[in-house]
This record gives C-alpha cells, sequence and structure tokens, in this order.
C-alpha cells in the first residue's frame, strides 16, 4: 500500500515592488506590452507566444497570466497545456509553429543566435510587418520574464 504524502510548497522569495521603485520604468514597460496588442497578430497567437516564452524562462506569474488570458478568450484547454510540447501535437497550425519555433529560438538567443531557417519558416507564414511586430512581442514578453522571474513583484492569485 502507497501513502500519498502533501506536495510541498516552495517558499516564493521576497516580492520588491518594481512598480512603485521605478514607476517610469514600468509605465514604459506597460506602454511597450500595450503596443504588442495593437499588432496584426491574431491576439490568441499572441497569448501562446507569451505562454511559452514565459515557460521557457520560468517566470510563473506570467505562465498563469497569459495561460489563463488564452483561455479567457476561448482558446482550447488541450492546446494550451501541451504548449510546452507543441512539437509532439497535432494541435498548432504551420503558422503557429512558426510562431512558436520563432519565439523558442529568440527567447534563448543568448545560446546562439536565431537560425535563419526558424526565421524564413516564420516569413512564410507572416508578412513582413506581422515578422516585425511578432519579434517585437517576444522580445517585449522576455522583458516581462526577466523582472517576474527575478523579483517576483506580482502575486500569483
Amino acid at each position: 500500500m502507497t501513502t500519498e504524502t502533501a506536495p510541498q510548497t516552495v517558499p516564493v522569495p521576497s516580492r520588491l515592488a518594481v512598480d512603485e521603485l521605478a514607476p517610469l520604468m514600468s509605465r514604459a514597460m506597460a506602454s511597450f506590452a500595450a503596443a504588442t496588442r495593437k499588432s496584426s497578430i491574431e491576439p490568441a497567437l499572441l497569448d501562446l507566444v507569451s505562454a511559452r516564452a514565459s515557460q521557457i524562462n520560468g517566470c510563473a506569474y506570467c505562465v498563469d497570466t497569459h495561460s489563463a488570458d488564452a483561455i479567457a478568450a476561448g482558446e482550447d484547454l488541450r492546446r494550451v497545456l501541451s504548449l510546452s510540447v507543441w512539437r509532439e501535437t497535432p494541435f498548432f497550425t504551420a503558422r503557429e509553429r512558426a510562431a512558436l519555433a520563432l519565439t523558442e529560438a529568440a527567447t534563448r538567443c543568448a545560446e546562439g543566435p536565431v537560425p535563419a531557417e526558424v526565421v524564413e519558416e516564420a516569413a512564410e507564414h507572416f508578412g513582413p510587418t506581422e515578422l516585425a511586430e511578432l519579434v517585437w512581442a517576444v522580445a517585449a514578453i522576455n522583458a516581462w520574464n526577466v523582472v517576474g522571474a527575478s523579483l517576483h513583484p506580482w502575486p500569483l492569485d
């Protein structure tokens, strides 16, 4: 007979109120993020991109936020739950796969340059303006992830 044990909780590091401590930077980032939402890319795809980058970066707040936003906007729960293994599923379109591949490569750019074939694949599914907007959206979520994963300024409710 196996006895189940309660899951261990991990203490969340101290939070730093970055929005209050650096309000000009916080407002600038909020404006940047708002601009990415005004792009020609469908909001559902932006939510998936944001959730995937946040998974890679280990930002719990952003994973939670963007996954919840996607579900609230009507995204299929199965797709959200399988986002970390999107390559292994049939649930994503070629356009979404290209965006996710570019998101992963750009998010991991410190490990090496974004491969040309990843950009070329994305360019087959996104026009030049959309491609630029997609990269800016990835840049924005990565910036938020740095703040969220480093200082945990926003509580998970």
